[in-house]
């Protein structure tokens, strides 16, 4: 690539990574160039620092999710205590007034003792014991009715304090977002179309030759029959769950990712993963880093389709499991969802979903829609980014 194609002058934090101070003008030589490798490289770790905000922004939301439903039931609760208190109040209130016009009269136990018939006056007084203990029962529920409403205000009012400190923290991992993606558009801005082309086969030319050593390293177990593909090994059938979920990511293929998103028209990573799994009736959890966390983990050489394949040191990305050595995923912004190469990023290891589900018979791989492998990872061209905006 000529010396011509890598002229620009540092503006960012992005750009200031990539190149040197920008010299006097006329004054100075041309700023260093950077090659296409260390161009690649520096933003391959842009996107991933976007990625890991973004993960760290889906799982605040996921608790902010939580939160929002519990503070809705204590509100529930708080309200039918609060109502239950005043049909305490009320009875007690009758019960006082009844007290007090009854000093007027006689009382009730000076009419028993006057009564003519004792057997009756036996049985009025243990009506009227049931009624005095009916009373006391009423002032008991009142007081224990107040403990609890006071209670349950206490809880709610804590609750919604809580709410409001993850929505903060959230609106402030968004912004972190929207900085880091601000990052990788004044990068590719700034490079032109001959470059973007040199970035965007530099890539491809490094997956093909990561999937090569990857599949020859026996990571995926025995090879299949002589003359697959790379080499890679044979699909094993997938539960039926599996094969459900990996029907419905099939389907999203070609829709574009949106960081945050997850469907039906846009998705991030973890996004689509979670939504393919509670399509086939297995809830997940959101994130790729709960995912990775909390879902039972599985030799590489035991993927069958459906299975989750996580990537990163801190568990960042995560793709599912087509077979023959692909995965559909949904790669970063400005791509879309598509089948990739399972070595396409640097892999952490796999997790399976439903651990219990049998594999089925006579599984019949999904039909790929065409261009179902096409498109670059890279991401964002040249004016493509989206502003702050519209990345959610």
């Amino acid at each position: 690539m000529s010396g011509t194609l890598l002229r620009w002058v540092c503006t960012g934090a992005a750009l200031g990574a990539l190149c040197t101070t920008a010299p006097p003008a006329q004054a100075a030589p041309e700023p260093e160039v950077r090659s296409v490798a260390a161009l690649l490289t520096d933003l391959h770790r842009l996107y991933q620092s976007a990625e890991e905000a973004s993960e760290t922004y889906n799982a605040t939301e996921e608790k902010l999710k939580k939160q929002r439903a519990r503070a809705k039931a204590l509100d529930d609760k708080l309200a039918k205590a609060r109502a239950a208190v005043r049909d305490s109040r009320g009875d007690a209130g009758l019960f006082a007034r009844q007290q007090y016009q009854g000093t007027t009269e006689l009382s009730p136990y000076l009419r028993l003792l006057l009564a003519r018939d004792p057997q009756r006056a036996l049985d009025q007084g243990h009506v009227i014991g049931r009624v005095a203990a009916g009373r006391a029962a009423t002032v008991e529920r009142l007081a224990a009715g107040e403990k609890k409403a006071d209670d349950l205000a206490r809880a709610a009012k804590k609750a919604l304090a809580v709410q409001a400190a993850l929505a903060a923290r959230q609106r402030k991992q968004r912004d972190e977002v929207d900085g880091q993606l601000r990052e990788v558009e004044e990068l590719l801005s700034s490079l032109s179309v001959e470059q973007l082309a040199a970035l965007r086969q530099a890539e491809e030319a490094g997956t093909a030759e990561a999937q090569e050593r990857f599949l020859a390293s026996g990571a995926l177990g025995t090879p299949g029959a002589p003359g697959a593909p790379g080499g890679s090994p044979a699909t094993r059938p997938p539960s039926r769950q599996g094969d459900k979920a990996l029907d419905y990511a099939v389907r999203q293929i070609g829709r574009p990712y949106k960081w945050g998103a997850e469907g039906p028209k846009a998705f991030d990573c973890s996004g689509l993963t979670s939504r393919a799994w509670a399509h086939a009736g297995r809830k997940i959890p959101r994130t790729s880093q709960e995912q990775w966390t909390e879902l039972r983990r599985i030799p590489l050489s035991k993927l069958r389709p459906g299975d989750l394949v996580v990537y990163f040191r801190k568990a960042t990305h995560v793709a599912m499991y087509l077979g023959d050595g692909k995965v559909v995923q949904a790669p970063r912004p400005g791509a879309r969802v598509k089948v990739s190469p399972i070595a396409a990023n640097p892999v952490l290891g796999a997790v399976r979903p439903d651990p219990r589900g049998r594999t089925m018979h006579g599984y019949t791989p999904p039909k790929l829609p065409e261009g179902a492998t096409a498109g670059s990872d890279l991401g964002y061209g040249a004016g493509q980014a989206p502003g702050a905006t519209d990345s959610r």
